[in-house]
């Protein structure tokens, strides 16, 4: 767990508007190689619910709020992100789920890969039970 982290990106204040950005291996270790976004959550629904075994991930609260709950088969932390200045790391192997989604929230999401969907864990058993035997 202890590589999933916060990562403040850089802020450019303007009195016309703020800015912020992240570069390929610059703000994050990894080169982008796919975006996505989630939006329109209805109220009480959770998103994710699985690992990667190859792709890691940098997750942005762009509007609203909304909490991710990550699990490394050993403990959980949860994060709350709400700001669109910092996001959060999450490398290969986390199990991650996404909840608390505010009205009108979007969550934008950089990986370091392209989709595949055989590098999904879906079963959280057998997640636990890779997590174990890489330990």
């Amino acid at each position: 767990m202890y590589s999933c982290k916060i990562i403040n990106l850089p802020k450019i204040l303007d009195a016309r508007g703020n800015l912020s950005f992240v570069e390929n291996n610059n703000q994050i270790p990894f080169v982008i190689k796919r975006i996505y976004w989630i939006y329109d959550v209805p109220g009480g629904t959770e998103r994710g619910g699985h690992a990667y075994k190859e792709n890691m991930e940098f997750v942005i609260a762009l509007s609203g709020s909304f909490d991710v709950i990550l699990d490394d088969g050993f403990s959980k932390k949860v994060y709350n992100l709400n700001r669109s200045y910092y996001g959060l790391l999450v490398p290969k192997m986390i199990w991650r789920k996404m909840e608390n989604f505010s009205t009108n929230s979007l969550a934008l999401v950089l990986s370091s890969t392209d989709y595949n969907e055989k590098d999904y864990v879906r079963d959280y058993d057998l997640f636990k039970s890779i997590a174990v035997k890489s330990m």
